[in-house]
């Protein structure tokens, strides 16, 4: 029989590294066991139900057909409307693309930015998923580490002797995940400077933006970098909407010309009920506040049951839906640890191997559980953590 391509094969590679614990917690569960669940990043909660309702009349309206392929113009208004918080820039509709999911943008910056060969430098710890959308790219990638002793702040130095002749862009995450660094306008302006004298992209991953109690500043907001900035925002987090798959890139005008090809050829346009529930979702910021004030009360309950501890480093403040906690006192080996603290305490977390070998020795806490199990999870934690011997 034909063989599949040798692309496809080598996109994901190991890159589920550390991720058996959420997959064992996923099997306990399914044999009925309670385990409170602080590993990935989902809500536990529904949609708003003005979201909800808007979707429905949607469908009663009639809205099930093709849509236009860049985005409905509408969905694109308000998505330049919720950008220019999030940015702080003046964004038009022309200059974004809607797309379903963040993770689709990932992918379509990627084909739109890199040609086979190319070079890109990725900040770590990062995402699963950034290494396999730069390989689909038929690129390679250097990850460039920032430390916990730093914030994770990323250090330019170490970005600048990083780049090779062939390095064509830098993809940074900030809000970060799983570190939870909210990159400093220091930090941004010296990956801009690089930027600006070896002429590369920055791709920039902004989706946790609205869980950042105001404190984001967006790299395409520093002098130079309007033009080669490429903004990814989703209304995943923000507007808790993880399963609807709404995305949308942010970048110029001639870029979103490009970017409509790739849906043309990937996508070909968005959901329509969908993308009209939407657009008034951001026209109206269905859910926006609520949603991040429930998480900087989560992470305030977290902190508060957890208390102070030799064992255990708390490395961010309330305003993330994830803690990254620092608990090389007690462990090295963070997957065993997460393993053991799983079948002990029947509390999954992810371990920071998950997100590259830097964050070994760090947990990743999520507060998608309700504020009763954030509370007992942190008890739980600072029990286990106590006794835990390697």
């Amino acid at each position: 029989m034909p063989l599949p391509s040798n692309r496809i094969g080598q996109i994901s590679e190991s890159d589920l590294e550390g991720w058996e614990v959420y997959i064992e917690a996923l099997r306990l569960q399914r044999d009925g066991k309670d385990v409170i669940m602080t590993s990935i990043g989902e809500h536990d909660f529904d949609p708003p139900h003005e979201t909800i309702n808007a979707c429905k009349q949607a469908l009663d309206n009639g809205h099930h057909n093709y849509t236009d392929i860049p985005g409905k113009p509408d969905l694109r208004e308000s998505m330049a409307r919720v950008s220019n918080k999030a940015l702080n820039l003046d964004i038009k509709p022309s200059e974004v693309v809607a797309m379903p999911g963040g993770q689709s943008c990932l992918y379509a910056a990627m084909q739109a930015t890199l040609d086979p060969g190319d070079h890109v430098i990725v900040i770590g710890p990062h995402y699963v998923t950034y290494p396999g959308t730069i390989r689909a790219a038929g690129a390679s990638f250097t990850v460039v580490n920032a430390f916990s002793e730093d914030g994770f702040q990323p250090k330019a130095e170490l970005i600048e002797a990083a780049i090779q002749d062939n390095t064509k862009a830098i993809l940074i995450n900030t809000p970060n995940n799983p570190t939870c660094a909210i990159y400093s306008r220091e930090t941004l302006e010296a990956i801009s400077d690089i930027c600006i004298r070896h002429d590369l992209w920055v791709i920039s991953d902004e989706v946790y933006w609205s869980l950042s109690n105001g404190t984001h500043i967006s790299p395409m907001a520093i002098k130079g970098m309007r033009d080669r900035t490429i903004a990814i925002l989703s209304m995943s987090k923000s507007h808790g909407l993880t399963g609807w798959r709404v995305g949308w890139i942010v970048s110029t005008e001639a870029m979103a010309y490009n970017f409509t090809q790739h849906n043309l050829v990937s996508n070909y346009g968005m959901n329509d009920f969908v993308s009209k529930a939407a657009s008034e979702a951001l026209q109206n910021d269905f859910g926006l506040e609520e949603i991040a004030d429930t998480y900087r009360k989560r992470g305030t309950v977290f902190l508060d049951a957890l208390g102070n501890t030799n064992d255990i480093r708390v490395l961010n403040e309330p305003g993330s839906m994830y803690f990254m906690l620092d608990v090389r006192a007690k462990a090295k080996d963070t997957k065993k640890f997460a393993f053991e603290f799983l079948k002990e305490e029947l509390v999954a977390v992810m371990p920071g191997e998950s997100f590259g070998p830097t964050a070994a020795g760090h947990l990743r806490i999520s507060l998608g559980e309700s504020e009763e199990r954030i509370k007992e999870a942190a008890v739980r934690l600072r029990r286990f953590a106590s006794n835990y011997t390697e």
